[in-house]
């Protein structure tokens, strides 16, 4: 029997365990099926194991809740510099991801455990594309949207989000691991509610339904903005709350403000 330390964090209920990478010893997927499990772990979305380099630097590598590895996460990316921020008092951090460097910057202090961050998304690569899918009526006209990690972006008008006779979980579902997408894909389904503001719910690849998600909301806003004309400057409103992006143009870095607390720190018990 093994005790490890955690933190638990959560940004717009998108919720993260954050693990020193050197307690991971190659059980990265295995400590993410296990902790994360909402039943008979700790619960979470994903872990972020937090590596610190010899140089000072930091790298985080994202199993989500499946075991399975993906390139980052915005969200989970804010939750890791809330706790540097609690545990160390930095006030900005470089993260290296597997999707690219992500610098972030504390805005402000809403309360104890709780931090307004901004943080650097790189530059969203935007393409249209129509899909079809097995067991899905008529092809699925999308935008791909690539923020590190790779996004499905489908507009609707309808107030539950559903599309093509479906619910968005139902779909989401379909789309996620189908094979016109090699590695998989997270897929959002979003409502242009006014220029400057966008709503949206989120299907993500190896964990589901969430109620947020950084790059989500990232690609998103860069769908409407591209193919809606949406505003450069937005709010976009998922289940778990609201997000901040701006993007002056299709050649500059998007960036992201949104909160992440601090939920609870403790030590968990692993019996392998």
């Amino acid at each position: 029997m093994s005790s490890i330390p955690f933190v638990k964090a959560h940004a717009c209920g998108n919720d993260f365990l954050i693990l020193e990478e050197s307690v991971a010893q190659g059980r990265h997927a295995q400590l993410a099926r296990t902790l994360c499990a909402r039943h008979t772990g700790i619960g979470a979305d994903g872990i972020e194991f937090l590596e610190r380099r010899a140089d000072g630097t930091f790298f985080l590598r994202l199993f989500n809740a499946d075991g399975s590895e993906a390139e980052l996460s915005g969200n989970g990316t804010r939750c890791v510099v809330a706790w540097l921020t609690e545990s160390e008092g930095l006030q900005e951090v470089s993260l290296g991801t597997h999707g690219g460097m992500r610098k972030c910057r504390v805005m402000r202090k809403e309360r104890e455990t709780l931090w307004w961050i901004e943080s650097g998304m790189g530059v969203p690569r935007v393409m249209p594309r129509t899909i079809e899918i097995a067991g899905v009526n008529g092809a699925i006209e999308g935008v791909m949207v690539n923020m590190g990690n790779p996004h499905f972006v489908i507009f609707t008008e309808l107030e539950d989000f559903g599309s093509h006779g479906m619910s968005w979980q139902e779909l989401g579902a379909k789309i996620a691991v189908d094979p016109v997408f090699k590695f998989g894909t997270n897929v959002e389904f979003v409502r242009v509610l006014k220029a400057d503001e966008i709503a949206f719910r989120i299907y993500e690849r190896g964990c589901g339904p969430t109620t947020s998600s950084g790059t989500g909301t990232c690609a998103a806003s860069a769908a409407g903005m591209t193919q809606r004309g949406a505003a450069r400057s937005l709010t976009a409103v998922a289940e778990g709350g609201s997000q901040q992006v701006v993007w002056p143009e299709n050649a500059a870095e998007m960036m992201l403000t949104g909160p992440a607390e601090i939920i609870c720190i403790g030590d968990a018990r692993v019996d392998f």
